[in-house]
């Protein structure tokens, strides 16, 4: 190979590898412009990201407080609505008992006044009930869980209303066999104000029918849950109410502040449970309240 040739050949490739490195060049250029963008892009993204949880939170605080000023608001309507009535009772029956001891016959009235005055301490008491109530209901809910005797407390409930039971002429049934090993993991003041609620409800729709009187208590365990059934045999509830019958203040009967099955469905739904309620030949309300799966393997294997 001649000189010349030679150094064509060294020329050509000293050109194609100077052509090379500008493409190189451009190419890393290029992955540059592109990895500035693609971050620039991504800061935009993020900024964005960013802004829109500020306004999801902003809009999610607003959206709360909203709920809560109008919960607020329909519970102060109840409330306004439950304490009129005894509110003007009371104020009618002490205007009675004023105009009966002013009058001249005074003497003559004192027992009326008494009548008057024993009708105004039945409002009190009412209003007493009213409170209570309305207090139990606005609560925080901190369930103290253990392992509770369903048994037990099936007939704690029915003993706290055993004048009003016998006195509707109910039948009172205690069913806690198998599949169930007599035991529900839950706090023993909430879950016996709720089966007491419950109790009571029963007790006063069957009182107000003839016919058969039967109250049903029972507790069965299915899977990881136990599921604590109060079936009565009285009128139960119209299907167009039953969405309604848990809320605040919603009652059918013409006394009570229709707070005792909101309460029950806050105690439920604070042992993170459900309450569902159908009509089967009455009313048939079902409390289904979860398992530890640990713990209830660890009773399981002590029952074994």
């Amino acid at each position: 190979m001649s000189n010349q040739t030679l150094l064509d050949h060294t020329t050509n490739a000293t050109k194609q590898a100077d052509t090379r490195a500008e493409d190189l060049a451009e190419i890393i250029r290029a992955y540059n412009d592109v990895t500035d963008k693609v971050a620039e892009s991504h800061a935009r993204l993020e900024s964005e990201v960013t802004r829109l949880r500020r306004e999801l939170a902003s809009t999610n605080a607003q959206l709360q407080r909203s709920r809560r000023l109008s919960a607020l608001g329909e519970m102060a309507a109840g409330i306004a609505h439950e304490i009129r009535n005894p509110l003007g009772g009371i104020a009618l029956y002490a205007q009675m008992a004023l105009d009966d001891l002013k009058a001249e016959s005074a003497l003559d009235n004192v027992e009326n006044a008494q009548t008057h005055l024993t009708h105004i301490a039945d409002a009190v008491r009412s209003l007493d009930g009213i409170v209570n109530d309305v207090l139990q209901f606005s609560r925080d809910i901190q369930p103290r869980k253990d392992w509770l005797d369903v048994q037990a407390l099936f007939e704690q409930a029915v003993s706290a209303h055993r004048p009003e039971i016998a006195s509707a002429g109910v039948r009172v049934e205690l069913d806690c066999a198998a599949p169930c090993d007599g035991m529900v993991h839950a706090d023993i003041g909430l879950l016996h104000q709720a089966i007491l609620n419950l109790v009571r409800n029963a007790t006063e729709a069957m009182s107000r029918q003839e016919g058969e009187r039967r109250l049903i208590l029972k507790a069965r365990t299915v899977g990881g849950d136990d599921r604590l059934t109060i079936r009565d045999t009285g009128p139960g509830i119209d299907r167009e109410l039953v969405d309604r019958i848990f809320n605040p203040f919603f009652t059918t009967r013409h006394t009570g502040t229709g707070l005792g099955l909101a309460i029950v469905h806050r105690i439920v739904d604070a042992h993170g449970g459900s309450i569902t309620v159908h009509n089967d030949n009455g009313a048939v309300f079902t409390c289904t309240i979860p398992r530890p799966n640990q713990a209830a393997q660890g009773l399981g294997a002590k029952a074994a």
